[in-house]
């Protein structure tokens, strides 16, 4: 089976074309070519499937062999396959994901390197909609016990759940146990369907750094839609201007975030590693 190795930021995944392959159990194959030492090595597995409704479908399996709904970084490199590799050469291309269908733009390329814009639609605030156990409108810079210790979080789905923390430092930021306390917020039981949680500090005026823990994969170089939901946390804090660009620095490389009219578009790189055989 061919497969491709992309990364976004180091956010690194192995996609495989589904237009020419089955595969009949996903969730085990990710898991084995996940591993570092003993497979391919990445953060999970992405489907590229045939679809009805788009250029092409999108299925995200996580290291763990769960499936995602979203994958930010992935859908940049899917973007990036489909334009090249499958010759799908259109300024707008559209993919369908268990989130809805999204619509990326191919800002720059080369045969290794691209810049892709990705409209990811409006996040969602409510609740139950996240989801999140809690009974209120919305949950923005709510105090929050966990661990024996007491975090303000915020809140916010990106087709998938986020839980940001502002650190009060750097220091804070960087000596974080996060394997600990990601782990704790991913299997609480106030969310039912896991949760990403992003450790983020205010570097100065719209510029963020943030550390994430994914539900499935955990700590990873970056996230896409967790760079969103970080952006989107700084905004409702009033600790960023809504209608500025806001950029989030990441273990492995930089996302640019536009939260205009209620609409987030998120921009950063597609690089292909190698391909190969498995």
């Amino acid at each position: 089976m061919k497969f491709f190795k992309y990364h976004a930021c180091g956010n690194d995944y192995v996609y495989i074309d589904c237009f020419e392959n089955f595969i009949e159990d996903p969730g085990n194959l990710s898991k084995k070519i996940s591993k570092r030492r003993f497979g391919i090595g990445s953060d999970g597995l992405i489907m590229i499937c045939p679809s009805d409704v788009a250029d092409a479908k999108m299925r995200i399996f996580n290291s763990d062999g769960g499936e995602a709904k979203m994958c930010g970084n992935g859908i940049r490199c899917t973007a990036k396959y489909l334009y090249d590799e499958m010759n799908i050469k259109k300024e707008n291309i559209k993919i369908e994901t268990l989130s809805g269908i999204k619509n990326a733009r191919i800002l720059k390329t080369n045969k290794n390197f691209s810049v892709v814009s990705v409209d990811m639609g409006k996040p969602e605030f409510i609740p139950y909609k996240i989801p999140a156990d809690f009974n209120s409108e919305n949950i923005i810079n709510v105090p929050f016990n966990i661990l024996k210790e007491k975090y303000n979080i915020t809140c916010i789905s990106m087709g998938n759940p986020h839980c940001v923390i502002f650190a009060d430092n750097a220091d804070n930021l960087e000596k974080l146990d996060i394997k600990k306390i990601g782990t704790a917020f991913q299997n609480c039981k106030k969310f039912p369907e896991g949760m990403n949680v992003e450790f983020v500090k205010i570097e100065r005026k719209n510029v963020l750094s943030m550390r994430v823990w994914e539900r499935g994969s955990g700590e990873t170089s970056a996230c896409g839609t967790g760079a969103c939901a970080a952006a989107i946390a700084s905004v409702l804090n009033n600790l960023s201007q809504k209608e500025d660009q806001i950029k989030v620095i990441l273990k492995g490389g930089e996302i640019l975030v536009d939260y205009k009219n209620d609409n987030v578009i998120m921009t950063g790189e597609a690089v292909k590693v190698f391909e190969g055989e498995f």
